[in-house]
């Protein structure tokens, strides 16, 4: 069963999420707005990974489910982008079961409780 729902704004094939702990929107409904992409992953008690900050300011005034991880990378090319993911996912994953909100910069991990 998935724990993780990645947005339609992250990559589809990224081999940091090929497992059945995430499923992506496109295996949904690519076509689905925030607000029901916010009541399916409440509905399933699944974690957003996005890069879209009006989760980040939802779940600021809401009590999770769901949480949310939000990747503020920037734009980069997909082989920065892996290694970004890959050096600091599994901190982020850490925080992930503490926090309501974990922000990933460049260089560090913000995490909101």
């Amino acid at each position: 069963m998935p724990r993780f729902l990645v947005d339609v704004n992250l990559p589809r094939w990224f081999s940091q999420w090929n497992s059945a702990d995430y499923i992506h929107q496109h295996d949904i409904d690519a076509s689905l707005h925030d607000q029901l992409i916010w009541e399916y992953a409440r509905m399933h008690d699944l974690t957003i990974i996005t890069k879209d900050s009006d989760f980040t300011s939802r779940i600021l005034l809401s009590k999770p489910p769901p949480k949310i991880i939000h990747i503020r990378l920037g734009n980069m090319d997909m082989r920065n982008f892996h290694a970004a993911i890959a050096k600091c996912w599994q901190e982020v994953l850490a925080m992930n079961e503490t926090h309501k909100l974990v922000t990933v910069h460049a260089g560090r991990i913000e995490g909101v409780r």
